[in-house]
């Protein structure tokens, strides 16, 4: 005898991957809902609401992220 179930007949791969497409299909309209994109209020492109804008740099009229320094690449390293 079994030790476990055991299907009776084998399971379709369409079935399989419905099952799984739905399910990931559900993920991704909730991670779009989740995402809450405004104006900044600095340069008016879109931003993700709490974050620091990726374009200008600046959070609640704040300089956070210098984009020279950002851009700017390593060349030595300092020991």
């Amino acid at each position: 005898m079994a030790k476990h179930p055991v299907p009776k007949k084998k399971q379709a791969k369409s079935s399989t991957s419905r099952r799984y497409k739905s399910f990931a299909n559900g993920v991704k309209k909730r991670l779009a809902d989740q995402l809450n994109l405004m104006d900044c209020p600095s340069c008016g492109e879109k931003a993700r609401a709490h974050h620091v804008c990726e374009s200008c740099g600046k959070y609640r009229g704040e300089q956070i992220v210098n984009k020279a320094k950002a851009t700017e690449k390593i060349t030595k390293i300092k020991a």
